[in-house]
């Protein structure tokens, strides 16, 4: 079958991957690599596919709800295997203002186990983790119609990191 991806408690596996964040009208397009981001949570949301109806719906859901993710000491990085062109004309159409990144050959995707179809697709899927990127609540779906939606993950940051925004996580080692 392949990989199963990472498990709840495990380390997320490292990446580095292009992607873009809107700002206004202004496109910053820069590599994005996981062991950069420590010290707060992030959400890694996987997405089959730039501007299909429920990735649209999705996404701009989250966006809606980013200021209540980035309140609670969280980042949202949205990964899909779109280049960054599809990406910034998805972002632009949608005012996405969390960063977008391109897994065109979806080993990333692989590396946690969100592909489908013999690699050719990404199952709709959310990561949770912690300041020291160790995966804290996972979903991932088994064909990519229904999402988690922003209510649910606001939800499930408050639970496992009750800290107030600001300060860093300092939650125990995997075991």
């Amino acid at each position: 079958m392949g990989n199963t991806g990472v498990e709840l408690g495990a380390v997320a596996p490292d990446f580095q991957l292009p992607g873009l964040r809107l700002f206004g009208e202004f496109v910053e397009r820069a590599p994005y690599r996981l062991s950069e981001h420590r010290g707060h949570p992030l959400v890694l949301a996987f997405y089959p596919l730039d501007a299909s109806m429920t990735c649209t719906r999705q996404l701009c859901e989250y966006d809606n709800e980013f200021e209540g993710f980035e309140g609670l000491g969280a980042d949202l990085w949205a990964i899909s295997m779109q280049d960054l062109n599809s990406h910034e004309g998805f972002a632009r159409k949608n005012g996405l203002g969390f960063p977008l990144l391109s897994d065109t050959r979806h080993g990333v995707a692989e590396q946690y186990g969100v592909t489908m179809l013999d690699g050719r697709a990404i199952r709709r899927s959310v990561f949770i983790l912690d300041g020291a990127g160790v995966v804290r609540w996972k979903h991932v779906a088994m064909l990519g119609l229904g999402y988690r939606g922003a209510q649910e993950i606001r939800q499930k940051l408050i639970e496992l990191f009750p800290a107030p925004a600001g300060q860093t996580f300092d939650l125990p080692a995997p075991v």
